[in-house]
């Protein structure tokens, strides 16, 4: 018997927050990478050059700055992300004129993660803020940006964005956030479901049944579509919400123009490499996690 709907969107919610969890802690280090060679693409050379820089300047800890917001960002972002997944599906049902409880087609399912992400980014972006200011704090002081010498915490940062912007300096970026998240879902649920189909034709079992190392590709194959489609709207994103530290930020479309015209199309994958070897342990057990929590939690509330 399946779950009555409010128990059901629990189910979702907290099996979203359990992924996102998961995805932060096996991919930090290469999300850090990423966020400063997005926003300051003249200061390292590549992916390793960023990593041994960060390490030798201010310590193995300055790989895991960020991870508390990053935590929060994720969690919320994912929890949010898979109940509105599960709800969304059932409007695309309502609007297919489909009864309950039919499963969708991997269309269907891209559709529905797509819809979805209007509300995950609403949580996503204050978060994923001050995520990107702690993680760019040290370029941020190293070129004379802002003054150097801040404390550079949570707390920190909070209040200065609270004090330079007030409550709404936490959605710089939003309108950048959102254009990502809705082409982003699409392609990252519906190749993950596309993956996991074609796994289970191939082994001549149901989706449920494809195993772990084949369900844990299926998520990294659905991330690194999302970061293809969406990379450089993601560069933009950050440059907004990192570089706004320093004072008011142009909008999305005159940062982009900013940044063809000055440094080139090129500099709008500035972090690809980390991004691409994050996006396969880190999706891979967001979606490990999420289904087999989804699954466990299932069990209990239908005995």
């Amino acid at each position: 018997m399946a779950p009555n709907p409010t128990t059901q969107a629990i189910i979702d919610f907290s099996a979203g927050a359990a992924g996102g969890t998961a995805c932060v802690l096996s991919g930090q280090p290469f999300d850090t990478a990423k966020v400063k060679m997005q926003t300051f693409p003249t200061m390292y050379r590549g992916f390793i050059h960023s990593l041994v820089s960060t390490v030798r300047e201010v310590g193995l800890f300055g790989l895991y700055r960020g991870t508390a917001p990053a935590l929060l960002a994720n969690i919320s972002e994912n929890a949010v992300l898979f109940l509105g997944y599960g709800l969304c599906q059932d409007a695309v049902r309502f609007l297919s004129r489909m009864d309950k409880g039919v499963d969708l087609s991997d269309i269907q399912k891209a559709s529905a993660g797509s819809l979805a992400s209007i509300f995950s980014s609403m949580v996503l972006c204050p978060t994923e803020l001050v995520k990107c200011r702690l993680q760019a704090m040290h370029e941020m002081e190293a070129t004379g940006r802002v003054a150097a010498g801040q404390r550079s915490t949570v707390w920190s940062v909070v209040k200065m964005v609270l004090k330079t912007n007030g409550p709404l300096g936490f959605y710089q970026g939003l309108t950048s956030t959102i254009v990502r998240d809705i082409p982003g879902n699409f392609c990252f649920f519906g190749a993950y479901e596309l993956c996991r189909t074609t796994f289970a034709k191939h082994m001549g079992t149901d989706k449920e049944g494809i195993g772990i190392l084949p369900l844990m590709f299926s998520g990294g194959f659905g991330g690194a579509c999302l970061w293809l489609v969406i990379y450089p709207i993601d560069c933009v994103k950050s440059r907004i919400q990192v570089h706004s530290l320093a004072g008011k930020q142009e909008g999305f479309m005159k940062t982009f123009m900013a940044i063809i015209r000055t440094e080139g199309f090129t500099a709008l994958y500035s972090g690809l490499t980390p991004t691409m070897i994050r996006t396969f342990p880190a999706n891979g057990a967001l979606f490990l996690v999420y289904e087999y929590s989804h699954n466990l939690m299932m069990d209990a509330a239908c005995r």
